[in-house]
């Protein structure tokens, strides 16, 4: 077999690397996802490397002769090649994560791994492949089971479970699932955990299927803002899928068939979609024969709130979704509504971002068989008015700023934010386009306000 790589640059420093490694008397084998990424005839990544029969400093030299290596990590070197997706490792002891295991063989260091699927090593000389757990067989199933009972030793591992059946559309062995059962995500840290969930919002082609994993192996429950959302009833008439769980994972799906591949922008949009529902786990009533769920979108902020702060300490990928989710609504409301351009406007001043606000409100309409999909055509319709206006991707910047209050006589001062909002609020209102005429306006307010 061969790897499949689409960066030449990636392939020739490969080839380096293991010459040198050869000639050093060890063995430089591929492994994991680049393994099996190419047995699915997809172009890897990125490249990980173990190495057999050569020690870390041993190692360290051979890649000073022609490759450039940064190393990571302190106690265990791993080695990254400068400027390319290729790293570099040693095997390690089991019961010793700094040691160097120098009786490590291909079929020991795959026991290892987390899945028989990632457990594939591959040559890059010869092509031969060293498959001691199956993995081909599994891949070829599409199924995903652990690689030995080591699996236990990182719990991050039922979240790479729950992307890697997403992504790659795997079943999952039922003696996984019960594995994963016994483990709990006590300790696990903030960011490693996020970057499992990134990938399942980023890569996963079916999402629902990653979730379902996670409520069958009872790691729900370490995400209980959508764990509440299981069984909580929706109006059948609105919503014949079932409940809000339900619903929210036909959304996931939807909103992977969708995804733009800028990928700020879809992970702000697929966290939005995520928590846009949040709420009804609080706000669900029946009304006689009715379900309503009245105010869930301002529930919701607290727990989204909840939720992503457990998951990353960025403050600006939050405050990007928050907004989303309180006006998911919005589109339907306004489109009903006939709403003219100054609500547009107050919109944008609300979300940012009117086409992600589409896009969270078009997998909410579009989640709900078996409703036969439609045009969204309040979305259409609210792309089609922010674009006229130019604020699909940002607010209108403001017209009237503090230099123009100050050539009106206005002293800067605590006057200086109320007054600047009120011209703000009248520019969304449409009382004024330009300079000009946002300066008289100013003025009136200034006099109206007796300053």
């Amino acid at each position: 077999m061969e790897l499949q790589l689409s960066d030449a640059a990636v392939r020739q420093a490969l080839r380096v690397l293991c010459d040198e490694v050869a000639e050093a008397g060890g063995r430089a084998l591929a492994v994991g996802g680049c393994v099996r990424d190419s047995a699915l005839g997809r172009p890897a990544r990125d490249v990980d490397v173990e190495v057999f029969g050569l020690s870390p400093g041993r190692l360290r030299e051979v890649l000073a002769r022609r490759l450039s290596a940064v190393e990571i990590g302190r106690a265990f070197p791993i080695f990254h090649l400068r400027g390319l997706a290729i790293d570099i490792a040693v095997p390690r002891r089991r019961d010793e994560r700094d040691q160097w295991d120098p009786d490590a063989t291909p079929e020991t260091a795959a026991l290892r791994r987390d899945f028989t699927l990632n457990a594939i090593a591959l040559d890059p000389r010869t092509g031969e492949v060293i498959d001691p757990l199956r993995g081909l067989e599994d891949l070829s199933a599409q199924r995903l089971r652990h690689a030995s009972s080591q699996f236990d030793d990182d719990p991050l591992r039922v979240l790479r479970a729950m992307q890697l059946a997403a992504r790659f559309q795997l079943e999952i062995a039922p003696e996984t699932v019960d594995r994963c059962r016994k483990l709990g995500p006590t300790g696990l840290a903030r960011e490693r955990i996020f970057g499992e969930w990134r990938r399942l919002l980023l890569d996963g082609v079916e999402i629902s299927r990653g979730l379902r994993f996670l409520r069958d192996c009872g790691w729900t429950r370490s995400v209980p803002e959508l764990e509440a959302l299981i069984d909580v009833p929706q109006d059948p008439t609105w919503h014949p899928e079932g409940c809000v769980w339900t619903h929210t994972l036909h959304c996931m799906d939807v909103f992977a068939a969708e995804r733009s591949g800028n990928e700020r922008d879809d992970l702000v949009v697929g966290l939005a979609v995520l928590c846009h529902d949040l709420g009804k786990a609080q706000t669900t009533r029946r009304e006689g024969e009715r379900v309503r769920a009245i105010g869930h979108e301002q529930a919701g902020k607290a727990l989204t709130r909840s939720l992503l702060a457990r998951w990353t300490e960025e403050t600006s990928l939050v405050e990007e979704v928050v907004p989303l989710v309180l006006a998911h609504l919005a589109p339907i409301q306004l489109f009903e509504a006939k709403s003219g351009d100054a609500a547009v406007r107050r919109l944008a001043k609300r979300v940012g971002r009117i086409d992600r606000l589409v896009r969270v409100a078009s997998a909410d309409q579009k989640g709900r068989p078996p409703l036969a999909p439609v045009p969204f055509e309040a979305g259409a319709w609210l792309l089609s008015r922010a674009e006229a206006l130019d604020v699909r991707l940002a607010p209108p910047e403001p017209i009237v700023l503090g230099r123009h209050l100050i050539e009106l006589g206005l002293s800067p001062g605590p006057e200086f934010g109320p007054v600047l909002e009120a011209c703000y609020a009248a520019q969304l209102d449409g009382h004024f386009a330009n300079p000009a005429e946002g300066v008289a306006w100013a003025r009136k307010e200034i006099g109206r306000r007796g300053l």
